[in-house]
């Protein structure tokens, strides 16, 4: 059978299962989260994922950006390092990487096929479950010999938690998923601090008080030594520019592509990860593999004049976040931001974040079941006091931010869903071939 058709069926088969990725945050409310499923799962097919170390990373922000530069280190240390993440941009296999390359279309297939009847023995396994347990099969199949695992959602009844991992992470927490988290900070941090294992050391990036005293709690009741960044693991900024920042940790001097303050404590927590994980790798091998780390849409410049970028930011927080990064970067320039986000957003915290650098908001919307409809999001801009056109498709959308940037030299921001972004790159990607 022709690859692409075979994988094209391997992605329906993984998507006729129930997948919360697409649900209403209402549906999302009542799921029957549990691990008993993924353990029964992973039991019958040998339990791969023992066969390699693992470092485990949560969060709210950031989680991705600190698996990315973890497996980036590991990497250049000599690994054959597994990364998964999700969603992913632009490609499914996205979320199972080898040595930063996705698994190919054929070996998606040959894992499906592989999986499928261990998949018929156990009732209500969901898309991510299944996607999980592909990416533990990958990883000891394909000679993996050190692994990163980003959590899907929360954190203690997320299916990546059946790991023993080397090193817990748990990056900045902020609101996000109140629905199924929970609408506090120490009720989020609870879940995240779901993945801390007895006597498995913890690194935590820098936390609210609220939430870092629930971190502290179940550390100290798993007897799990926590790493604090800010605290016993100092780091600054030395100089930052579009080409990247230079950045201090412990004293060791790191140049790392990312751009914004936000990713130079992300640095600080991967290093922080690597260290105290026992996984052997020197500073310098940290150092060569933060300077070549690839993670895409964190304030992706594509093109500078007029600017074009792509972000993931997608709630409050990461909104402030990407508002200070443009603020540092093109500190004179407005924004054509194009907008959209699912309905369980907090869209006018969003707004009031950006809004001194907006000039218009284009908003659009993906195709996806839980994308909020472009009317709704409309009052919401004008209750901000925000000027907005809705535009659809998202190649419609694009093309009007980019008609508007090249009379006035504004930037081009696509941000608010990471599934609006992913249409955009497509979209970038065809019009610069």
């Amino acid at each position: 059978m022709d690859i692409e058709l075979a994988y094209n069926k391997a992605l329906d088969y993984l998507y006729s299962f129930v997948d919360y990725s697409l649900k209403h945050s209402s549906e999302l409310a009542k799921a029957d989260f549990n691990l008993d499923r993924m353990f029964a799962l992973m039991e019958s097919l040998g339990n791969p994922q023992a066969k390699y170390p693992i470092i485990h990373v949560a969060g709210t922000k950031g989680k991705g950006s600190v698996s990315a530069l973890c497996a980036s280190a590991l990497k250049a240390a000599g690994y054959q390092v597994g990364l998964y993440t999700s969603p992913h941009l632009l490609d499914y296999c996205e979320r199972i990487q080898i040595n930063g390359e996705p698994i190919s279309h054929e070996q998606l297939v040959d894992l499906v096929e592989e999986i499928k009847p261990y998949v018929a023995e156990i009732e209500k396994l969901t898309t991510f479950e299944i996607t999980t347990a592909l990416a533990f099969m990958a990883f000891a199949k394909y000679g993996v010999n050190a692994a990163v695992f980003e959590v899907g959602l929360g954190g203690r009844l997320d299916a990546t938690n059946i790991v023993i991992p080397k090193v817990s992470v748990i990056t900045s927490l902020s609101y996000d998923h109140m629905a199924v988290l929970g609408n506090t900070l120490a009720l989020i941090a609870g879940e995240k601090a779901g993945i801390i294992k007895p006597g498995v050391p913890v690194v935590s990036s820098p936390q609210t008080d609220e939430a870092l005293e629930v971190l502290k709690r179940v550390a100290r009741l798993k007897n799990a030594e926590l790493t604090l960044v800010g605290r016993d693991i100092k780091y600054e900024l030395i100089e930052s520019s579009l080409e990247g920042q230079k950045i201090n940790v412990e004293r060791l001097t790191f140049n790392v592509p990312l751009l914004g303050s936000h990713q130079i404590e992300n640095a600080a927590a991967a290093y922080a990860a690597l260290k105290v994980s026992g996984i052997p790798i020197t500073d310098e091998q940290i150092q060569k593999g933060f300077s070549q780390v690839q993670w895409r849409a964190r304030f992706e410049v594509a093109r500078r004049d007029p600017p074009v970028i792509f972000d993931s930011a997608h709630n409050q927080d990461s909104f402030a976040k990407l508002s200070e990064t443009l603020q540092t970067y093109f500190p004179d320039q407005m924004v054509y931001l194009i907008f959209g986000a699912s309905e369980d957003k907090n869209i006018p915290g969003m707004f009031a974040e950006l809004k001194p650098k907006i000039r218009k908001i284009i908003i659009t919307r993906a195709d996806h079941p839980r994308a909020l409809e472009v009317e709704k999001i409309q009052e919401l801009a004008e209750q901000a006091g925000a000027e907005s056109e809705a535009i659809i498709p998202v190649s419609d959308a694009l093309a009007r931010a980019l008609e508007l940037s090249s009379k006035d030299g504004s930037i081009v921001l696509s941000a608010g869903s990471m599934f609006v972004t992913a249409e955009v790159m497509k979209e970038w990607k065809l019009l610069n071939e």
